[in-house]
């Protein structure tokens, strides 16, 4: 690729962004930054969301999976419709009900300062490891691919990436990124299907050709049924729905931009509307993974050890320069919605929930809004430190355990939220902290020693359920009978 060329071709790119967040944030109030006004039109919320959901680890994972694991990831994503369902029928219409800023003032309401603090700590520390983790992955496969080698370049281009996400956020939050991730997840399904059409024609197969080819090959299996393994369908499936309730109906994030719909009814159109988006897109990951696989078979291209390099691989060595520049800005488009709206939710859940600043009558709307600017600048300083020691360690193993630590940390959020819903007990609040805390430490010790306790048995994404329903139980022996809850 022509270093210049991908410079312009990203620099229109960013300047077409610049220009949507300067004209959707004009005028915007902290109420702006936080829900957007509540103001929202539900299908844009629905076509941005798909972005934010998707990341660009998923632009380059998904399809590497295809060449060991077929379609199976497919079982997560019907676990997925199911979750999105329960988030549109069950949460929404709570967090509507309360009249919600913040999702987790829900704990405040419901149990007590303590466990509301908790919740928000555990969404701020997930979220906090979730995106530094994905923006290192992407800034390295760029890189890898694209930069010289070195700390001092890695640096640069995170500092670069950063810097673009605050001077379009800083200001609108969601009242303006509701409309520049529609934009991104725009081009990053136009970068999806360009690539899935042009390597298809260049295998000189039709669309029915190319759907035989990847039967005959066993890539379209999707449903795994040896029940000790992780990808068994079941856990698959259930690990999928749990996955959803928690990643998306728990967190601040992707709630702060349902919240943000006029009213619960374009709430739950713009869920629905979501999901099916999900649903199909998730498929064309899947088939893009089997054509790249079809394509490496017919023009001898190694496989990479680490598959998640086969998708810039082919598209930055083999194919023309457009495909390569589509490529690029399909990627940056499939990490820029899942960075943006980390940083705007942390900003949101830390201004309000841990600082309170919408409690504290004293504060004047200059001071809130000098407080969520600072906030805002400093968590991304936080994000810029994170994603460099993450490429001084640059250990697979290390970044492995903390995708799934992070992962672990929305086990409690969705053991206090479940005890709330389901039950009308009310917990001793201070004692709530060290049952959440204790929680992903006992479900990690079990997985850890899972094969030994059961021979060849290993948990799947299932074990975020299993880590709620050990938050719920340790929950009940810490309450006591309440009738007057918002249970």
């Amino acid at each position: 690729m022509s270093p210049t060329i991908t410079l312009f071709s990203l620099l229109a790119y960013f300047i077409f962004l610049f220009i949507i967040a300067w004209y959707t944030s004009r005028g915007a109030t902290n109420k702006d930054f936080f829900i957007g006004g509540k103001s929202s039109p539900w299908y844009i919320v629905a076509y941005g969301m798909v972005g934010t959901s998707l990341s660009g680890v998923t632009f380059i994972s998904v399809p590497g999976t295809v060449g060991k694991a077929h379609f199976a990831y497919f079982q997560v994503v019907i676990g997925y419709l199911i979750g999105y369902f329960i988030v549109a029928f069950v949460l929404l219409p709570l967090y509507y009900k309360l009249n919600l800023t913040s999702i987790y003032t829900y704990l405040q309401k419901r149990f007590g300062n303590t466990a509301y603090k908790t919740g928000a700590s555990f969404f701020i520390l997930s979220r906090t490891l979730g995106a530094t983790l994905r923006l290192f992955l992407v800034i390295n496969v760029l890189q890898i691919f694209l930069l010289p080698e070195g700390l001092g370049y890695f640096s640069i281009a995170a500092l670069f990436i950063l810097t673009m996400i605050l001077l379009y956020t800083f200001k609108g939050g969601v009242k303006s990124i509701v409309w520049t991730d529609m934009l991104q997840t725009t081009f990053m399904l136009l970068a999806l299907i360009t690539c899935v059409w042009f390597i298809k024609n260049e295998l000189h197969l039709s669309f029915g050709g190319m759907i035989d080819s990847l039967n005959k090959k066993g890539y379209t299996e999707i449903f795994m049924t040896d029940w000790l393994k992780g990808n068994f369908f079941l856990k698959q499936i259930l690990g999928g729905v749990f996955i959803t309730v928690s990643m998306t109906g728990l967190d601040q994030e992707m709630m702060q931009k349902n919240i943000s719909c006029k009213n619960l009814g374009e709430a739950q159109k713009n869920m629905i509307t979501f999901s099916v988006i999900m649903f199909l897109v998730n498929l064309i990951f899947l088939i893009l993974g089997g054509v790249l696989y079809l394509y490496a078979e017919a023009e001898g291209i190694q496989i990479p050890e680490l598959t998640d390099n086969l998708f810039p691989i082919i598209a930055l060595k083999y194919l023309p320069e457009f495909i390569s520049i589509v490529f690029v800005i399909g990627l940056i488009s499939a990490l820029f919605p899942s960075a943006d709206g980390a940083l705007t939710a942390l900003t949101s859940s830390i201004c309000i929930d841990i600082l309170g600043i919408n409690d504290r009558k004293e504060l004047t709307e200059k001071q809130r809004t000098k407080t969520r600017l600072t906030v805002h600048f400093v968590m991304a300083f936080v994000f810029l430190l994170i994603v460099i020691a993450f490429k001084i360690l640059n250990k697979q193993a290390i970044i492995d355990l903390l995708l799934k630590v992070a992962g672990y940390t929305y086990g409690p959020l969705l053991g206090l939220f479940m005890f709330g819903i389901l039950t009308k007990r009310m917990i001793k609040d201070k004692l709530a902290p060290i049952v959440c805390l204790s929680a992903p430490i006992v479900c990690f010790i079990v997985d850890y020693n899972s094969t030994k306790i059961i021979e060849g048995f290993k948990f799947g994404p299932e074990m975020l359920l299993w880590n709620g329903l050990v938050t719920f139980i340790g929950l009940y022996f810490i309450s006591k009978k309440n009738h007057s809850t918002l249970a």
